[in-house]
């Protein structure tokens, strides 16, 4: 089974997959062998990656707090949701932590688009590092009153690894805390819910056992994953952490290095 991270790996540096990628994707499919996508991102924003790929299995998503398959559009399973009070206990040491943040929070309904559901709310203010494009501006009391699979923490001015490392030291153990971008925006998952967890109930589905999984990753939200298959790749782009962990490094994602890893074999 082959597992990859999305943003700063399977895609390249203008967020567009390669047709190089697209190709050895494609084959690897062909083979009869599963193409998981294991990523940070909501099922809703699963479908521009997949629908050219062809891909219609598995995606791991929000880093492993929802199993969604691509092609019936529908929520498999979901894990560790962050419950009301966590939040609002979350934050408030956040917030003596790191004085400034703005937060939203991912939720989830029955399918990537669920008409019933608000998927993402954020208060005002709060940055996307990718865009503030989507995500419905509410007060800090709605954003955290509803049972979220991520709450999301965003301030001007600081790095995620300084963000990080602040969190930890007040948030100690009770939720897991990690980052996909370094643009001054970290994660808050459920506690030990990563993407290895996920990719883990994935290969259980499938009966593929760790050894045989070869997975593609570049921020610290992949090195639980890239520590848990049989055989971890990390982008050269990719963070430091990534790179300590991984028992290869390809070339980066602007030089295609996931298709150069797999060409060797498909």
């Amino acid at each position: 089974m082959i597992a990859s991270d999305v943003d700063g790996t399977l895609l390249g540096p203008m967020e567009v997959l390669t047709e190089r990628t697209v190709d050895i994707v494609r084959r690897v499919t062909e083979a009869g062998v599963p193409f998981v996508l294991v990523s940070g991102r909501p099922p809703r924003w699963i479908a521009p990656i997949a629908d050219p790929l062809d891909l219609t299995g598995y995606a791991v998503c929000a880093n492993g707090a929802v199993l969604y398959e691509i092609g019936t559009d529908r929520i498999v399973a979901v894990h560790g949701l962050l419950e009301p009070q966590l939040l609002h206990d979350t934050v408030s040491a956040l917030d003596h932590a790191l004085p400034g943040c703005r937060y939203a929070a991912e939720r989830i309904g029955e399918s990537a688009r669920d008409p019933q559901m608000r998927n993402f709310v954020i208060e005002p203010d709060y940055h996307n590092p990718w865009g503030n494009h989507e995500g419905t501006e509410a007060p800090r009391a709605e954003v955290l009153g509803h049972p979220a699979i991520k709450l999301m923490i965003s301030r001007r001015g600081m790095s995620s690894d300084e963000m990080a490392r602040a969190a930890r030291e007040v948030l100690d153990g009770s939720v897991d805390i990690t980052y996909s971008t370094n643009s001054g925006l970290i994660e808050v998952a459920a506690h030990g819910i990563t993407k290895a967890t996920g990719l883990a109930e994935v290969a259980g589905r499938l009966g593929v056992p760790a050894e045989r999984v070869i997975a593609f990753g570049d921020m610290p939200n992949d090195v639980e994953m890239l520590g848990w298959a049989g055989h971890g790749v990390a982008m050269a782009n990719g963070h430091r952490y990534v790179l300590d962990v991984a028992d290869e490094v390809t070339a980066p994602n602007s030089e295609d290095g996931v298709a150069q890893v797999l060409e060797r074999w498909f």
